[in-house]
């Protein structure tokens, strides 16, 4: 096990470099550049999109689900153990200065996904089966060419094993363990395994019943569940910040300083507070994955541009928002210089203010918010199997998944972050290539939407997509 550990370790290192630090963060400037941040001007328009302001004129468009579910399905993969075990961990490892650089990834991350998931309804492609399908591997076969199918099935191999659901399950049967089981006697520090394994079953069962429905399903309860703890969470740490609200000054003094020097854990070694910072904003926020283009690409629309509106929203939420009160709850509280690592960092911090039930706080944000990335993993993961395989494979990746959720119980949280790191940065290199070399496709359609946009081509709702469509050809 400990050599295991210390090659996917080594694996990790290697695969985060500084080579991906300026694939990601270098693309997503360009992006910002490319496109002259005219997508930033849009932002009331996002909104709009999310409300529902245009679901009449997409009702004839293809796809399964409304921009808001698909953006819901997103978030349930971004805003979960990534914005309170990975703040927590990359505090731990890069100190305060590497949240100054999950933000920076944050903002360059909203232009990047704007791209992808433009991309990804612009180059939907059908699977096996003849559905219509969205993500970074049909992007690459229908806008790349057959040429480039080796970089798609790098991404979809890279794929299956990132968007495992060992990390997740790992985090919240430890906090299960530290606040239920320990107090109550049903397992000891020492001897947990029967607790845990026992939880890894009984989690799997539940999220099978749900997984089995596929993106409908999953962006429903994502739908209801994503939002209402997004809502709960900010409450709570409101009310936190506000107990320690003459620290938050100096907590984001130290944030700004420490992200140029590093001396607060690195030893001064600015270059791995930059990479840790990185590595964790990514995990937060997935910008340049390209799994947020799996769920983007099922939205139902025929106008590129507004999935990628609506994507761009992710970043914002997700790292900007609920990574920064993450960071801040655990800088205020002091909690940060302790022993505690990952979520019980995180429960630590919330029972200074909640004593007693500031655990049990925690608890109920990571069950849900942990269940949910599963559940989209699970649709992602069985999305880049079919694409491999073929539709009827994705059945038994399901099994799988399911399995690997009782497996992720016990395992090694050193080992499953490391598999998780390496498996993303290959997913990476695929997303941000295609992007890269398809961003003018996305810039003209883009520049056409707001164009159409600005003189009040969508103001009928009683056009679909189609006929908007028509409308600007017969003009033509």
């Amino acid at each position: 096990m400990i050599q295991l550990e210390t090659t996917l370790a080594a694996f990790a290192d290697f695969m985060w470099g500084p080579p991906m630090v300026v694939l990601l963060v270098g693309g997503g400037l360009y992006f910002m550049l490319h496109s002259r941040m005219q997508h930033f001007r849009y932002i009331g328009h996002s909104m709009a999109l999310l409300r529902g302001r245009y679901t009449e004129q997409s009702s004839g468009a293809a796809g399964d689900i409304t921009h808001y579910r698909a953006l819901a399905t997103a978030l349930a993969g971004t805003i979960g153990l990534g914005n309170i075990t990975g703040v927590a961990v990359a505090i731990t490892i890069g100190g305060p200065g590497a949240v100054f650089w999950m933000w920076v990834t944050a903002i360059v991350g909203i232009s990047t996904k704007f791209y992808t998931a433009s991309l990804a309804i612009m180059y939907r492609g059908v699977d096996d089966s003849g559905e219509l399908q969205g993500g970074p591997m049909y992007v690459i076969r229908e806008g790349l060419g057959k040429n480039w199918l080796p970089l798609a099935w790098m991404f979809a191999v890279a794929g299956m094993f990132g968007t495992l659901p060992v990390f997740q399950i790992n985090q919240l049967v430890q906090i299960l363990r530290d606040v239920i089981a320990i107090p109550s006697g049903f397992a000891s520090a020492e001897d947990h395994f029967g607790f845990d394994l026992t939880m890894g079953v009984i989690l799997a069962v539940g999220l099978f019943s749900i997984a089995v429905g596929k993106i409908k399903r999953v962006s429903a309860v994502a739908g209801k569940l994503v939002p209402t703890m997004v809502v709960f969470y900010f409450l709570i740490t409101a009310v936190l910040l506000m107990s320690n609200i003459t620290e938050i000054p100096a907590m984001f003094a130290l944030i700004f300083t420490d992200a140029f020097s590093g001396e607060a854990v690195s030893g001064g070694v600015l270059g791995a507070v930059i990479l840790i910072g990185v590595q964790r904003g990514v995990f937060s926020n997935e910008a340049g994955l390209g799994t947020e283009s799996l769920a983007h690409g099922a939205a139902k629309t025929n106008e590129p541009t507004r999935e990628g509106l609506v994507a761009m929203v992710g970043p914002v939420i997700d790292t900007l928002l609920v990574c920064t009160c993450t960071a801040l709850a655990l800088l205020v509280t002091d909690v940060w210089q302790g022993d505690a690592i990952g979520v019980t960092m995180t429960s630590q911090a919330y029972e200074q203010v909640f004593p007693g039930f500031g655990s049990y706080l925690v608890l109920i944000m990571v069950i849900v918010l942990s269940t949910t990335t599963v559940l989209t993993y699970s649709y992602y993961g069985s999305k880049c199997m079919g694409f491999l395989f073929g539709v009827a494979s994705q059945k038994y990746y399901l099994w799988a998944y399911m399995a690997l959720i009782a497996a992720g119980a016990v395992v090694s949280m050193d080992a499953v972050i490391s598999l998780f790191d390496g498996a993303y940065a290959i997913m990476a290199i695929p997303t941000m290539v295609s992007t890269l070399i398809l961003a003018p496709k996305v810039r003209a359609v883009a520049r056409d939407y707001f164009r159409r946009l600005d003189a009040g081509s969508f103001d009928k709702p009683d056009l679909t997509d189609s006929q908007l469509t028509a409308n600007r050809l017969t003009q033509k």
